[in-house]
């Protein structure tokens, strides 16, 4: 490929290979095949002129990289899709050559138009917004679109063609702003909704599970999805049966029934059963449908306060109309009523407040945090009581093992071995520690089991060398499937487990072993309660599973308001929804398969990192990051957008009030209340995108 070599500063390069060298995708498809070298860090390319930006940090690598451009081959070059960083980078290219583009061209009008063809030139231009002010009118609607109409028409009859060429020019910049803003905003979500589904359970031609990585599967495997797992894929289910819920497909809330000759979707949870599905489609030709889906959604879930300013500014619109009107009638005056007409309050509100809104959602994605809608991030800012889920949420998402009890007849490896062999299949942190405990002593364990079943809140059900094998909480042992206790192992049972999590394992109708399981409370928990408390979240609340004790040392520990243990799913439920009526508002925050109803149930939902993918589906909010700091960044963030929004609000009426003041006396006229009005718009709505909090550390 040929090349010109712009500059060179030691450690960045930039290449031009000639106007359109190579299209868009295949600029993306060169900085793929650059990035492939380790020394090489980032690649920035424009189609435009065929540019290259290389930056790398190894300054003796700079001849290898020439070579390499100089040796490409049109052919060499595959179409590629762009990075996060690389769409970022066109969308902000995008905004400054529209900036650059219109600042130009009215410099230019203003310096070479003869004023004869600026009239006409002025009047073409305002076509637009008469059509638009026309079908507002037509619609009955009194909006801003009609009152921008009437405001340009107004200062074209007086002949101000000044006036009302600077109004359009000052609509087009904020339109130009909204538009960069939204689209950066959409982008970073975008990123932040991605499904992230590393590996799958293969069933090969002889029926066994291989847990395999997602990218190796292709159309016409067969994968297994149990009980809270995401299907990754597109396809038909050919063994099975299962509820699954289809929200983020359909929008539904009740799961349906799948079982053989039936299609399901990626991005939707199986909440109960499991099923073999045959693999239709995969990967990106299935999730970026599921993203794209998500993020129109989060644009429709405005917040509360959006919805009023919207509302606020179109009820403004006649009171503007009718302010001009009077002015006239008491002024007769007309260069004094357009100066009233050339502003209003709609315009900033409108555009400020979802500004505000959406910038708070995008600095929320830069904090890992993915928030599904502006309505979320208000009712965050309002609550008063925030209930957690125990294990895994105010504890590590990585529970240990600290002791393996043999009860019976097998020994302690035996235990472990079985209880792995059974857990391996869920993905709770609890189980998840079982399994890492039996890798770190090397223990293997075969595929030994029949279909296990999982049975929500209580454990696991199977046939295990053709004898029932469970294993699960003391409830699900002892309650409901009476499994007799010795004398010795009550005892066994009291000297031990006082200080933790216990799972039971049962096999044939006995107790063969106890595993007891250290939950070690988060280091910043009690910090972070500490916080939300000072920032007037009164009600802090948890609910557990777990015994009395465990909750109790736990509660203690973490300065918790309420605690409630030994809670099953339809309890949490209860909790909440009796919290509520006392006129509460409540954030629920949870990981597990058993927390998503209490999710659903809640104002507003968080789920974290390691959450369980039906509870991520349900929830409201996601944690991207293992740090429950950013409960209470959440709380700063949304609280700060507020103030923002209110702020904005008393920025507008005392400047657009003044302004209206000062045209009505006849102290400035149309064209300089046109210039104020809109300059205001414009920064106030640039104002609304500057971030509220300090940027997140990158080490």
């Amino acid at each position: 490929m040929r090349y010109e070599l712009v500059y060179d500063t030691g450690t960045r390069l930039r290449i031009r290979c000639g106007k359109y060298a190579f299209t868009e995708r295949e600029g993306y498809g060169i900085a793929e095949l650059l990035l492939k070298k380790d020394y090489i860090t980032e690649i920035i390319t424009s189609y435009r002129n065929g540019s290259l930006l290389i930056k790398y940090d190894d300054i003796n690598k700079k001849n290898d990289i020439l070579i390499f451009i100089k040796n490409l081959k049109r052919n060499d070059v595959k179409e590629a899709e762009p990075t996060e960083k690389d769409v970022i980078c066109s969308i902000e290219n995008e905004f400054y050559l529209k900036i650059a583009k219109k600042i130009l061209r009215r410099l230019l009008y203003e310096i070479f138009v003869p004023i004869p063809l600026k009239t006409v030139y002025v009047c073409c231009c305002a076509l637009p917004y008469f059509k638009e002010g026309l079908n507002s009118l037509l619609r009955l609607d009194m909006d801003v679109s009609l009152l921008d109409a009437v405001a340009i028409g107004g200062a074209i009859y007086k002949r101000s063609f000044k006036s009302a060429g600077s109004l359009m020019f000052l609509l087009s910049l904020s339109r130009i702003l909204e538009d960069y803003t939204v689209q950066r905003t959409k982008s970073t979500l975008k990123t932040s909704l991605a499904i992230n589904v590393d590996t799958v359970w293969l069933v090969n031609d002889e029926n066994k599970e291989i847990s395999v990585p997602l990218s190796k599967v292709t159309p016409g495997d067969r994968i297994k999805i149990r009980t809270g797992g995401l299907i990754p894929v597109d396809g038909t289910v050919t063994s099975g049966e299962a509820m699954v819920n289809e929200a983020s497909m359909t929008g539904e809330p009740l799961s349906v029934n799948k079982n053989r000759g039936k299609t399901v979707h990626a991005g939707t949870v199986v909440e109960e059963g499991a099923i073999v599905i045959e693999v239709r489609a995969v990967d990106e030709e299935t999730r970026i449908n599921k993203i794209i889906e998500l993020i129109e959604k989060s644009e429709s879930l405005k917040a509360g306060i959006q919805s009023k300013a919207e509302t606020l500014a179109d009820s403004i619109v006649p009171l503007s109309l009718a302010a001009t009107i009077l002015t006239y009638i008491l002024t007769r005056n007309s260069t004094k009523a357009l100066s009233v007409l050339m502003v209003d309050y709609s315009c900033a509100i409108k555009l400020s407040t979802p500004l505000s809104v959406i910038s708070a959602m995008q600095e929320a994605s830069n904090h890992k945090i993915m928030i599904k809608g502006g309505k979320y991030l208000e009712a965050y800012a309002q609550a008063d009581t925030i209930v957690f889920d125990k294990t895994g949420t105010l504890t590590r998402a990585c529970p240990e093992v600290a002791k393996i009890i043999p009860c019976g007849k097998y020994t302690r490896e035996e235990v472990l071995k079985v209880a792995a062999c059974l857990e391996e299949h869920f993905a709770h942190s609890v189980a998840r520690s079982i399994v890492r405990q039996a890798e770190l002593e090397d223990l293997k364990h075969a595929e030994e089991h029949a279909e296990v079943e999982y049975i929500l809140a209580h454990g696991i059900s199977t046939t295990f060398r053709n004898k029932r094998a469970m294993i699960g909480s003391g409830h699900f042992i002892f309650d409901d499937e009476k499994i007799p206790l010795s004398r010795e192992q009550e005892k066994i049972i009291e000297e031990n487990t006082r200080e933790y999590s216990t799972i039971y394992l049962a096999m044939a109708g006995k107790l063969e072993g106890i595993i007891c399981i250290r939950d070690p409370v988060r280091p910043e928990a009690k910090d972070v309660i500490t916080k939300l408390k000072d920032l007037s979240i009164g009600n802090v609340v948890m609910l557990t599973g777990d015994s009395e004790n465990a909750a109790s040392s736990v509660s203690k520990r973490l300065g918790i308001t309420e605690y409630r243990s030994q809670v099953l799913p339809e309890d949490k439920v209860r909790i909440i929804e009796e919290i509520k009526r006392e006129g509460r508002k409540v954030i629920m925050v949870g990981d597990g398969i058993n927390d998503s109803p209490a999710l659903s149930s809640a104002d507003v939902s968080v789920a974290m990192r390691d959450s369980s993918d039906i509870a991520r589906e349900v929830a409201d909010i996601s944690l991207l990051s293992a740090d429950l700091d950013e409960l209470v960044t959440i709380r700063v963030l949304s609280q700060k957008m507020l103030d923002k929004i209110n702020n904005n609000y008393r920025a507008i009426v005392f400047i657009n009030t003044s302004l209206i003041g000062l045209g009505a006396a006849g102290v400035i006229s149309p064209s300089t209340s046109s210039l104020f009005h809109n300059l205001s718009t414009v920064v106030i709505g640039a104002l609304s995108t500057r971030p509220c909090l300090e940027a997140p550390s990158t080490s």
